[in-house]
């Protein structure tokens, strides 16, 4: 055999058993696409035995048979990241949208087939047993293509009801609560921190979908609380609560004692402590942080009321009183004030982040931007290493590249829900809204989209609102690209729901560019403008500004021809214009809204046949005054 061949043969085998070995690995997955990733995988499993073998064999594998296996390597590692996807994923989207995800389970069997397809195992020197089984697994790939899971009627009925009742039957969230495994507040977290990274990242967009999975998640989070806050019946414990202690997260725990912190406070690098400990380590004399070794610029210590918060949930729902007092303040694998936890290469970044040579700083920037992008831990390691406050030092940057590396960094972070109380105690939210006035596009984009994730915490709403993103977010809006305008639109959006907001976003003229976009129905903004609409027209400015922008020949046409959201939601708008105006009535009845209202209430969504019923008892209740 020619070195050459060797050398590719021995490659591409090696790269399919690795990524076989990895698929092999993945843990079982428990959410409502379970079958077909279970077949998925042990139908790849299988294959193992034919690379194994072509691997121990000597002969010469022909150019065509290598191109064949890379064909093969490619739609396996296709294969895996689906297969990863499916299993980290947000749960709810994946029962919202599992339409969409059996379809990516169809199109990669038919990959995996036709790669399979192309490899001749007639010639290949393996032995019989192993040519039987994967002419098996071939003919298994065959007959599942085009095939999907039968529906879960079930299921589907119980996701429609949730979405459309304000207080869905509990029977109803006791179901779905089990289907989606979803039982335990800790499952809901993991589940809240899944659905805000799919939303944050580029790669996925949820669309309408985001309201829906939001509402399911607050409604489930409820039941969960209500019901049974201690439960813990996770497979094979169904039945019975199984009485333990339970694992306290690690952000939950001091750095130094490795305990629960029960009154956590932030020192000048960004390092969360418990308060008790890291005043022993200053009392002693000390003046570095324990866990990054930097010198403090201050021993002022800033009370952590976000992760207090979040500890106190906790405790709350595993049904556990917060320790009252933490002497022991030492770190109980080495006895010393000292934390175990080695982060070298983000400290080095940190390092450089502090050195004032800009292209250092732009470079150091750019890597942390893309490891907080790359996995949980890797946010949790660079905020813990004191980063927060450098990024947002470097929001002030004057070159363009490193201010924008900087706000996309924080934008990464901040899918962790202990870095958003980190990144706003920073003091960021205003330099990210200076970023959002003058940035580069791209800057501008993710400091809005930084913005909606830092506003999904309600209190950090109003801040956000009075340090003048909005009227920034407006700008975005109608200046941005298409992704721009959608990034400052979803923000808007999540920012309106506080009743300040509402007022600072009509003063600030949104209500225009929102009507050209919903009379421009080929331009993408449609959803997102009725969306804003309607919070805003329950807002007695709003609902005057919207009314002198001559809405309803749009409304009422959205109504008879639009989707079933937009249509929900400009009945919604129409609704809160004609309530108490009889003007107005007179003017929707004119444009032939009853014909189309009296359509909607009989084939609309749950919301919508109310706002259709309501608008229409308006009408038959109000004498209109027809001009002679």
């Amino acid at each position: 055999m020619s070195p050459t061949k060797d050398s590719n043969k021995i490659s591409v085998l090696n790269q399919l058993l690795a990524v076989v070995k990895e698929i092999s690995g993945l843990p079982e997955c428990r959410n409502t696409t379970k079958k077909m990733y279970y077949n998925l995988v042990r139908r790849v499993k299988l294959l193992s035995p034919l690379f194994e073998e072509l691997k121990d064999s000597e002969e010469e594998l022909e150019d065509s048979e290598i191109r064949a296996f890379e064909l093969l390597r490619v739609a396996l590692d296709s294969a895996m990241d689906l297969l990863k996807l499916v299993n980290e994923g947000s749960k709810l989207y994946q029962a919202l949208q599992r339409d969409k995800i059996a379809d990516k389970f169809c199109q990669m069997t038919d990959q995996i087939e036709a790669s399979l397809s192309s490899i001749p195992y007639d010639k290949l020197n393996v032995s019989e047993e192993v040519q039987e089984q994967i002419e098996l697994v071939h003919a298994q790939f065959k007959r599942a293509k085009g095939r999907t899971d039968s529906p879960d009627l079930q299921l589907d009925r119980d996701l429609e009801i949730a979405q459309k009742e304000k207080d869905p039957d509990p029977e109803i969230l006791r179901r779905l609560s089990e289907n989606l495994q979803l039982r335990t507040i800790n499952d809901l977290k993991k589940e809240s921190l899944a659905l805000h990274e799919m939303v944050i990242s580029s790669s996925v967009d949820p669309g309408d979908c985001f309201a829906k999975m939001s509402s399911l998640l607050r409604k489930l989070k409820d039941y969960v609380l209500t019901i049974n806050p201690e439960a813990d019946t996770s497979e094979g414990e169904k039945g019975f609560i199984k009485h333990r202690s339970p694992v306290i997260p690690d952000d939950f725990r001091c750095p130094i004692s490795l305990e629960l912190m029960r009154d956590p406070v932030i020192v000048s690098t960004g390092q969360t402590y418990e308060r008790s400990c890291i005043q022993k380590w200053l009392d002693a004399g000390h003046k570095t942080c324990p866990k990054t070794q930097q010198t403090l610029l201050h021993t002022a210590l800033t009370p952590n009321y976000v992760l207090k918060s979040l500890i106190a949930l906790w405790c709350e729902s595993n049904g556990i009183e917060l320790p009252k007092n933490q002497d022991n303040c030492r770190n109980k694998k080495t006895g010393k004030f000292v934390s175990d936890c080695d982060r070298p290469a983000i400290h080095a970044l940190l390092q450089k982040l502090l050195d004032g040579n800009p292209e250092i700083q732009r470079a150091a920037a750019g890597e942390l931007r893309l490891l907080a992008k790359r996995n949980a831990d890797n946010r949790v390691c660079i905020a813990e290493a004191g980063a927060i406050p450098r990024l947002v030092e470097l929001l002030s940057s004057t070159d363009p590249r490193t201010q924008e590396h900087a706000v996309t960094a924080l934008l990464n972070l901040s899918i962790n829900e202990a870095n958003k109380g980190s990144i706003v105690i920073s003091g960021a939210i205003p330099d990210i809204v200076d970023v959002l006035k003058t940035g580069s596009m791209e800057a501008r984009e993710n400091a809005a989209a930084t913005l909606f994730s830092l506003s999904v915490i309600d209190e950090n709403k109003v801040i956000i609102g009075a340090a003048g993103a909005i009227p920034a977010l407006i700008d975005l809006l109608c200046q941005g690209t298409p992704r721009g305008k959608k990034d400052a639109a979803t923000a808007i959006f999540n920012l309106a729901i506080y009743q300040g907001n509402k007022v600072r976003a009509v003063r600030a003229g949104i209500v225009v560019p929102l009507m050209r976009f919903l009379k421009d129905a080929g331009g993408g903004m449609v959803d997102e403008a009725l969306a804003i609409l309607a919070i805003l027209a329950s807002h007695q400015e709003g609902k005057l500004a919207i009314g002198q922008a001559e809405p309803f020949p749009v409304l009422v046409e959205v109504i008879k021809t639009g989707s079933p959201r937009n249509r929900e939601n400009a009945a919604a708008v129409l609704w809160s214009l004609c309530t108490g105006d009889a003007q107005h009535l007179k003017i929707a009845r004119e444009l032939g809204a009853e014909e189309a209202l009296k359509e909607l209430s009989e084939n609309g969504t749950d919301r919508a046949k109310r706002k259709a019923g309501n608008i229409l008892e308006l009408l038959q209740r109000v004498e209109v005054v027809v001009d002679p």
